[in-house]
């Protein structure tokens, strides 16, 4: 096994927990972060050293095999239970001090090398010890060594306890995993082999088909050597270590496979639309764009109304200007608009849409990326309505400046309101001429119509074909400008709905699309332990 291939896979496993950690509940990630923590100390430390767990009940005979293969009685052994207390540790070689302390385990010894040169062999205390510490240190061991070996009697290797707590719980880790039958003088040559067939059965029901199963006595045949042989064989190698670590990874993405198991999802289209209209409700887009139809006609009217009937109009507020709209200048600075909070039932109607994008978005993922993406969708609600009053207030309504055809009309106005006057002003001189006896002024005629009723006539008539002319004129012309207007202010609230609804239901999206993508997968294993060639 490769140094590289199970670095990348924790360092995937690693990236997994930081991109996810923002959005996952923290007990969701403990077992990942625990793996890629210990990992990473693991492989800092000695890989010149294996270290090997003898783990097995009450009285399988575990320490007097410890001892056996240490040559020297360091773990106590006999039959008052439990026998281990405590876990010792004998050291084939030397520099494993460090390795030790990061084990913490205190009871240590060093024997001569020899073939077994860099092998850290625990006696660990026995698993089904009435004291409650006694297990916990087993179960804290078994987290992290290299390489197990699981000690059973021959009239306990069927017990259900170490079959259900134990061996099932260690299915991954087939390829770090010897089962020794100890004490295998006690049975004849044909119950041997009876129990080393069941045994295998067994171990095949548990997930751990094709692990090493040897036959062990301390005390005659078969002896210790079987064991020795595999143990001498992982020593050798030096992949221990990268095994174990490599089917804690595999367990581990296992456990995490169902947080990722859907495919990514993307934005729903509609449920989008569906936010940016109920968004722009609540933001008063309607009712901008209303006033922005009617301020069209209230200004349309004061340039190409009847110059005499204009002053009116300065009496009426503009239907933009009330709403502190459509008035600054370019480079102004924009403040709120007075449009006030959106009513009730569109604040409402709004908070739907929004979590109507998380819920659309997270149907098929699994609860806690759902409980994430609303929790992002909500995220910005708090400065939602300020971003929405403000998008309108910068919103360009395209009022300031009036068509060049208002001016043509103003000018015709103009004309036909100088005509009246002039034609009015006549008549007013003639009539005061005549009204005092004075020489009458010539009076020229159009057809048979005097010249200043002409003038007088022309203008009134000119002045009314103007206004009914130009009055559809303008509510077509406004109807435009409010429909396009309510364009643009839809487009400024898209962009704030993006902003602070869709963006951050967007980064969890990516983070889990990232997640998904960087999970290590379960691997082909090849077949065996990789210690059962000599």
């Amino acid at each position: 096994m490769k140094l590289d291939s199970v670095v990348d896979r924790i360092g995937a496993l690693r990236q997994f927990v930081e991109t996810t950690s923002p959005y996952l509940p923290a007990e969701e990630l403990t077992s990942a972060q625990s793996i890629v923590d210990r990992a990473g100390e693991r492989l800092a430390l000695s890989r010149a050293h294996t270290v090997v767990a003898l783990a097995g009940a009450t009285g399988s005979g575990k320490s007097t095999l410890f001892n056996r293969l240490a040559g020297v009685d360091l773990s106590p052994a006999g039959r008052r239970r439990p026998t281990t207390g405590e876990t010792y540790a004998c050291v084939w070689g030397s520099g494993a001090d460090q390795l030790l302390d990061w084990l913490d385990v205190g009871k240590r010894y060093a024997v001569p090398a020899g073939d077994l040169d860099g092998l850290v062999l625990l006696d660990l205390p026995d698993y089904d010890s009435v004291e409650a510490s006694h297990r916990v240190e087993v179960d804290r061991l078994l987290a992290v060594v290299d390489l197990i070996v699981w000690v059973l009697h021959p009239q306990k290797y069927a017990d259900k306890v170490v079959h259900r707590q134990y061996l099932e719980q260690f299915a991954a880790h087939k390829n770090v995993t010897v089962v020794a039958l100890h004490q295998a003088d006690l049975l004849s040559p044909d119950e041997l082999r009876e129990c080393l067939s069941d045994l295998d059965e067994l171990l095949s029901a548990d997930g751990l088909a094709g692990v090493p199963v040897v036959a062990t006595s301390a005390v005659g045949p078969p002896g210790v050597d079987p064991l020795v042989s595999r143990l001498s064989a992982a020593v050798r190698r030096r992949e221990a270590a990268l095994r174990r670590l490599d089917a804690d990874v595999t367990t581990v993405s296992a456990q995490l496979q169902p947080l990722v198991a859907a495919p990514g999802p993307s934005l729903d289209r509609g449920s989008a639309k569906a936010l940016v209209d109920a968004l722009a409700h609540a933001a008063g887009v309607p009712l901008v764009a209303s006033a922005t139809e009617q301020a069209y006609v209230h200004r349309a009217r004061k340039a190409t109304g009847w110059p005499f009937a204009r002053w009116v109009r300065r009496f009426r507020a503009d239907p933009l200007q009330r709403l502190r709209l459509g008035s600054s200048s370019a480079g102004s600075v924009v403040g709120a608009t007075s449009l006030g909070p959106a009513a009730p039932a569109a604040q409402a109607e709004a908070d739907l849409a929004v979590r109507r994008i998380a819920d659309d978005a997270g149907t098929s993922l699994a609860s806690p990326w759902q409980d994430a993406l609303r929790t992002a969708a909500r995220s910005r609600r708090a400065d939602l309505a300020d971003a929405l009053d403000l998008a309108v207030a910068r919103t360009d309504l395209k009022v300031g400046r009036n068509p060049a055809w208002w001016r043509v009309f103003g000018v015709l106005q103009w004309i036909a309101a100088l005509a009246v006057v002039a034609g009015l002003l006549w008549l007013v001189v003639r009539y005061v001429m005549f009204a005092l006896a004075l020489p009458e002024i010539p009076m020229p005629e159009v057809g048979r119509v005097p010249l200043p009723t002409f003038l007088l006539g022309a203008g009134l008539l000119t002045g009314l074909l103007l206004a009914l002319v130009v009055r559809p004129i303008v509510r077509l012309a406004a109807r435009r400008k409010g429909r396009r207007a309510h364009a643009r202010l839809r487009a400024a609230v898209a962009e704030v709905a993006d902003s602070h609804v869709m963006t951050p239901v967007r980064g969890v999206l990516d983070a889990y699309a990232r997640a998904r993508s960087l999970l290590p997968s379960r691997r082909e294993r090849a077949e065996g332990s990789g210690y059962g060639t000599q």
